[in-house]
């Protein structure tokens, strides 16, 4: 059986386009989804998986309506084989019901991984030369100059210790785990607080 696919990111696109050209290929049924491509949460795709079964075809207008990402994309094709799906694209030279499709559909994965891999390296090449300079990699240590005000501040409030300490947090807008990460930034004891009586 064909089963379509299609996908509008918002409520003033319409379906029209995407639907006429897959019941032009013969899809039986329509699952449709009103969600932006990055979304995960994709109701009429998770049913149209669900419902469909070895030897059906899925029939999309473009990949981009079908897939989050390459990485995701390939994932859910390489399923589909698995199930014995076909996955045919009506604007892309996608059609693993064929084996030239199921070649150009491995060409996208390889390079996919291709892409991951070169990542990978870059960032491991980029963290031994900044090791081998004596830095290390990861977010540097300390604070911005905006949050050594408000710990210099905090300091003080906190030492003067007229102020409760969520009375101190509340004046400068920020969380008691913060206020103590401060702190200790700036080298103050934290311990039993209590506020001086006047």
């Amino acid at each position: 059986m064909k089963l379509g696919y299609a996908r509008i990111s918002t409520k003033d696109q319409n379906f029209e386009l995407q639907e006429d050209a897959l019941k032009e290929a013969g899809c039986k049924k329509i699952y449709k989804d009103i969600v932006s491509g990055a979304r995960q949460d994709r109701p009429s795709l998770n049913s149209l998986l669900d419902n469909c079964r070895e030897g059906d075809t899925i029939i999309v207008w473009k990949l981009d309506r079908l897939g989050r990402s390459l990485k995701h994309l390939v994932e859910l094709v390489n399923t589909l084989i698995e199930r014995k799906v076909g996955l045919v694209s009506l604007n892309d030279p996608i059609d693993t019901t064929t084996a030239q499709g199921r070649l150009i559909f491995n060409i996208f994965s390889s390079l996919a991984e291709f892409e991951r891999e070169l990542i990978r390296e870059r960032t491991n090449a980029g963290l031994s030369s900044a090791r081998a300079r004596g830095r290390l990699g990861g977010r540097p240590k300390g604070i911005s100059k905006k949050a050594e005000a408000t710990a210099c501040a905090a300091e003080t409030l906190y030492l003067e210790r007229k102020l409760s300490v969520q009375q101190i947090c509340d004046k400068l807008s920020i969380a008691k785990k913060t206020l103590y990460s401060y702190l200790r930034h700036r080298n103050v004891p934290v311990g039993f607080y209590t506020v001086k009586q006047k």
